[in-house]
């Protein structure tokens, strides 16, 4: 049982890492994110509004805290490479998660980041990134992994890197910290709603005539529904084996960038897409563009609720 660690969460977005934590029994004493939509969908479905831009936060004026959650935006690291200091950095946000972890040397940490993170300037950029976590005085363990090895139906492929602080004299075991592989807890059949019709989530005739020309590429067909993204003239892709493309944010810039369910002719929910991420049944999300780049832009809950559990448990046997 946790001892009521507290966490920071920044980059909030939709609130997934407080989710896992809280459900460890970790308690959020403060939240960051520069989008205002998205802050007020997070009052809404936790009761606190999250502070504004974190490079305009000082640090003294962040609550003491044990873990630090963040998956951070990962803008080019052309600069960081340089290493011209904290200062020259600041429109970098992988260094306001340095710069806090730095001043408030909290017990461990957990971030996550995009796969791309990790051969970015043909690795340049991780290796930044994992010096300047050693050099903050922290043992780390990280690893990439995809969503549908762990239960969820999405192909979602994420950098995982969790850190403890040297002084701690913890050993950290990746085997320990990061999931093994199960089976699909459900898959993406079981989470479409056929129950209402969806009016407004219907496609274009356009759409459909460009997903009819090439429907021919689905050769074999696994599930009862099958999926159509990158829906365009010239190409479409298609997923009939239950496990959905990756949500991205660009669901958010309208035209057909959400998938669709080609029997249906209708696209995702917004509740569905939430369901391929893992988030619970009764979380409140508006509906539209801004829901669907907030969903792209966010994290899968049961990787994390693992993750946190572990940290937890071997941050509590520190304490004992």
């Amino acid at each position: 049982m946790s001892k009521n660690l507290k966490f920071i969460d920044l980059f909030c977005g939709l609130g997934g890492f407080r989710i896992a934590l809280e459900k460890q029994k970790c308690k959020c004493v403060f939240s960051s994110d520069i989008d205002e939509a998205v802050c007020k969908v997070y009052e809404n479905n936790f009761g606190q509004h999250p502070s504004g831009d974190i490079t305009k936060i000082a640090a003294k004026d962040i609550p003491d805290f044990d873990i630090l959650c963040g998956g951070f935006p990962c803008q080019s690291f052309s600069i960081a490479g340089k290493r011209l200091g904290f200062e020259d950095t600041r429109g970098i946000m992988f260094f306001e998660v340095a710069r806090i972890l730095r001043e408030k040397q909290p017990k461990a940490f957990i971030l996550e980041n995009v796969k791309g993170l990790t051969n970015h300037d043909k690795g340049e950029t991780l290796k930044v990134i994992l010096n300047m976590l050693n050099e903050l005085g922290y043992d780390f363990v990280y690893k990439v992994l995809n969503a549908s090895d762990y239960g969820i139906p999405q192909s979602r492929e994420r950098w995982y890197c969790v850190g403890i602080r040297k002084d701690l004299n913890i050993n950290l075991n990746i085997n320990e910290i990061f999931p093994p592989k199960k089976l699909l807890l459900y898959t993406y059949d079981d989470i479409i709603d056929t129950k209402n019709t969806y009016d407004d989530y219907i496609i274009s005739d356009t759409c459909k005539k460009n997903i009819q020309a090439h429907i021919n590429k689905v050769k074999e067909k696994s599930s009862k529904y099958t999926l159509a993204y990158e829906i365009r003239p010239s190409r479409c892709q298609f997923r009939s084996n239950g496990i959905s493309p990756c949500l991205t944010a660009k669901m958010g810039t309208g035209g057909n960038n959400v998938p669709v369910v080609v029997e249906l002719n209708r696209k995702l929910t917004e509740k569905e897409c939430l369901k391929l991420m893992g988030y619970p049944d009764n979380y409140k999300i508006g509906t539209g563009a801004q829901a669907y780049k907030q969903i792209g832009n966010s994290v899968i809950i049961p990787i994390l609720e693992y993750i946190s559990k572990h940290l937890v448990d071997i941050l509590n046997k520190e304490i004992e």
